[in-house]
């Protein structure tokens, strides 16, 4: 049976040589190690956050005076049981030697605080309570708990509550008794976008804890506009100093640069972690800490992944573990996973599917960590430009017996991919070459027969939405893995530029900002909402797609060249819509612009006997690929390698 102590008041004297007069001992010093900071909103942070990091009630709104330390007013209830401040306790205890943890607060007033934690099924359980009474000093709060009940699931948190007076909290963390090893980390930041980039730099250098761990910050600067020129860099770089350096080269990709940031890493330095890092995001500081102290805590290497917030709506996680179908070689989330959870609406004490712990197969690139001991064993990425690379790496390094973990409470905000075009538009491409290579060197199953089902059922359904760039790209994707390795590293350079290039010959591929640049449709406002609805009964689908056949063989209406017949929203661009029509303007997932679609039989008939001698070719020929593909991965991924594109 726990003792219960009154936080704030004198404990009873020992019974030799005590006494209940004498001056309370000096705090011992404190030993261990902080997993885990309580951390408050930043000053810039937009009040969307604040669920994130504390669980009030409408009468209970707390004052926050800094990173580490809030006030909960009179006659409150606030609860630390959030996304950044609840203790993911079965992702510790099942991959790092951390069996016990100390929750140390730092507290003055008068109020309780509670401390719970939950099972795998959302269920609640109280485990200690503590009256706190000390309204003018300082003291501190421990409760030791351990970490065995966490196997499946569950997290640790505390509420605190208040009467007639207000209870002030500072400094907390969850922490543990270990020493556990200083590790530095390198952080390897790619960027395209410099005012972005220069926005994460900042953020890094504003901590003193993060600057404490961080040995080299290196940017691999591709862009158009140097990040050494943009408004604010001086002052970030002043605050890093010797940390940071920029380094200029070509536009090679989300792997190019990220394999840059590796590469310096390994060859450059002595650093013992590295952190991958997308300069698009917005970086909450302490999940870097986070990060570090879970590697420097498992019982073997892992890589450790961050979560991705939506950028967007900042409440909102978008992807809490991803993993990799290798029967269908798609990424998807994770078994058990949430998808685009809100915890602004419903607060994770109150979420029963975040308390099962998940196991992931990858962890994208927005925010990774890797150790030395990974990177030097698995190699460098794959030189793929961009798409997959990230899932190909944890693919390679579980191979090597280095799991991934994407740690909960370790997050990036950062653009969800449900506003992307990416499947459709140049990067196209790149998805389907990369995903064959992925296959190719990684699935154990036979996937041939999968690859090209799902590969012509795709096209077909991209020609009939008048999609024939995306076609195209997808069609010399299949041509260049079918070419082999051999132009891969020099494809990093070339692929973009020739993909541009290509795309400009389709209509589909040309945007202006708003459908007020094109003529208004023909079609009547009426016959075009009848027209948006989904068939969903089979049978309608099977003869809603061959209508749509045979409307894409005949010559379309000459008047629908110049002026569309209906505008076409982005979620409603399907083909069972757009394969009956013989023009449309279509807006981008983002919102960000419109194309003006033409339907043309020569393009639709021409591009269907491509993608049918294609998809003939890659099942008659995959058995070939995987060897070829799988002798050349050493090479592909060697330090020595990539060094020669690095000096070109």
């Amino acid at each position: 049976m726990t003792e219960q102590t009154t936080i704030g008041q004198q404990a009873p004297a020992a019974k030799r040589g005590g006494s209940a007069d004498k001056p309370a001992d000096k705090p011992a010093v404190r030993t261990g190690t902080v997993l885990q900071r309580v951390i408050l909103p930043r000053d810039e942070d937009p009040l969307d956050v604040r669920p994130l990091y504390l669980d009030e009630s409408k009468n209970s709104h707390s004052h926050v005076s800094g990173r580490t330390e809030v006030t909960v007013p009179r006659s409150a209830k606030v609860s630390f049981g959030t996304y950044f401040n609840a203790f993911p306790a079965s992702y510790w205890k099942r991959w790092t030697r951390v069996d016990q943890v100390v929750l140390r607060l730092t507290v003055r007033g008068s109020g309780r605080i509670d401390v719970y934690r939950s099972k795998p099924n959302g269920d609640t359980v109280h485990i200690e309570g503590l009256p706190v009474r000390s309204p003018k000093a300082w003291t501190t709060a421990e409760v030791k708990i351990p970490l065995t009940p966490f196997e499946d699931g569950g997290w640790l948190w505390f509420d605190v509550f208040t009467d007639d007076s207000t209870v002030e909290v500072k400094d907390g963390a969850w922490t543990t008794p270990l020493e556990l090893p200083r590790q530095t980390v390198a952080v390897a930041i790619t960027t395209m976008r410099p005012v972005d980039a220069v926005i994460a730099l900042r953020t890094l250098g504003e901590d003193p804890a993060v600057l404490a761990v961080l040995d080299r910050v290196f940017v691999a600067d591709q862009g158009k506009v140097r990040v050494r020129d943009t408004e604010g860099f001086t002052e970030a770089a002043a605050v890093l100093g010797d940390r940071l350096h920029v380094i200029e080269q070509d536009n090679l990709g989300g792997s190019g640069g990220f394999g840059r940031g590796m590469y310096e890493s390994i060859v450059n330095s002595d650093v013992d972690q590295i952190m991958l890092m997308d300069d698009d995001i917005r970086l909450e500081p302490d999940a870097l800490l986070r990060s570090n102290a879970f590697a420097r805590a498992a019982t073997q290497p892992v890589i450790v992944g961050s979560h991705m917030l939506n950028l967007q709506a900042r409440s909102r996680l978008h992807s809490f573990g991803e993993v990799v179908d290798l029967g269908s070689c798609y990424w998807r989330p994770a078994p058990g996973a949430v998808t685009d959870h809100d915890f602004g609406s419903k607060q994770l004490r109150k979420s029963k599917k975040v308390h099962r712990r998940i196991d992931v197969t990858y962890n994208g690139w927005w925010m990774c960590l890797l150790p030395r001991e990974v990177v030097e064993r698995t190699g460098m990425p794959l030189p793929l430009f961009i798409k997959w690379d990230d899932a190909e790496y944890s693919l390679r390094a579980q191979e090597n017996g280095y799991p991934t973990v994407s740690l909960p409470g370790s997050a990036v905000w950062h653009m969800p991919w449900t506003d992307k075009n990416d499947a459709t538009d140049w990067q196209a491409y790149f998805h389907t070459r990369n995903r064959l290579i992925l296959a190719a060197l990684h699935s154990p199953y036979d996937v041939r027969k999968t690859l090209v089902q799902q590969g012509l059922k795709l096209s077909l359904r991209h020609l009939l939405s008048m999609e024939y760039s995306t076609v195209m790209l997808q069609q010399k994707a299949i041509e260049d893995f079918l070419a082999g390795p051999d132009r891969l590293f020099d494809s990093m350079r070339t692929a973009l530029p020739e993909v541009q290039a290509l795309r400009k010959n389709y209509t589909d591929a040309q945007t202006l900002p708003s459908a007020r640049e094109f003529p208004p449709p023909t079609f009547d406002m009426v016959r075009a909402e009848h027209m948006l609805r989904p068939p969903v009964n089979p049978a309608v689908i099977m003869v809603k797609a061959f209508e749509a056949l045979l409307h894409n063989l005949k010559d379309p209406d000459p008047n629908a060249a110049d002026r569309p017949q209906i505008n076409v929203p982005a979620t409603n661009a399907r083909w069972f819509l757009l394969g009956n029509l013989d023009s449309a303007t279509v807006s981008n997932a983002d919102g960000s612009g419109v194309s003006f679609r033409h339907r043309d039989p020569k393009e639709f008939r021409e591009l269907g006997k491509r993608v049918l001698m294609n998809y003939r070719r890659l099942a008659a020929e995959w058995p070939r690929m995987k060897r070829v593909y799988r002798d050349a991965l050493p090479e592909l991924t060697s330090v020595e390698s990539w060094g020669k594109v690095f000096t070109k």
